[in-house]
């Protein structure tokens, strides 16, 4: 139950920095932890032009390929199913785009690998 916690308290700590991030980007928070039947986006936020809706990942090691590596075609899968939902439920005039938030810890700080348009929505 302990890893369990940990694992969840990383997974937080995760979306906080990435939060911050796209922030200092521009971006804008318009939900986090957006829950459907098919799953959970993590965060759903807007730039000028699309609502952006973004997966993170943390690795604490690039062993297995590391975290952009991690949001295979299952994941990406539930990821629209679930988008798709939102988009039914709040219409909108913009675009739409998925990324993802890569976190891995450096010696100093985090490592933020931000891929924008990570795959195809629909």
């Amino acid at each position: 139950m302990a890893d369990k916690h940990r694992h969840n308290q990383l997974g937080q700590e995760a979306e906080d920095l990435a939060l911050g991030y796209l922030q200092q980007q521009g971006l804008t928070l318009i939900e986090r932890n957006y829950r459907s039947r098919y799953g959970e986006i993590d965060l759903i936020m807007r730039d000028q032009q699309h609502i952006v809706f973004v997966e993170v990942r943390f690795r604490s090691s690039q062993r297995y390929g590391g975290a952009l590596s991690s949001v295979d075609i299952h994941k990406q899968r539930k990821l629209i199913k679930c988008a798709q939902q939102y988009i039914a439920n709040t219409p909108s005039r913009l675009g739409f785009r998925f990324d993802v938030l890569a976190i891995s810890p450096s010696s100093q700080q985090h490592d933020i690998q931000w891929l924008t348009n990570a795959f195809d929505e629909f």
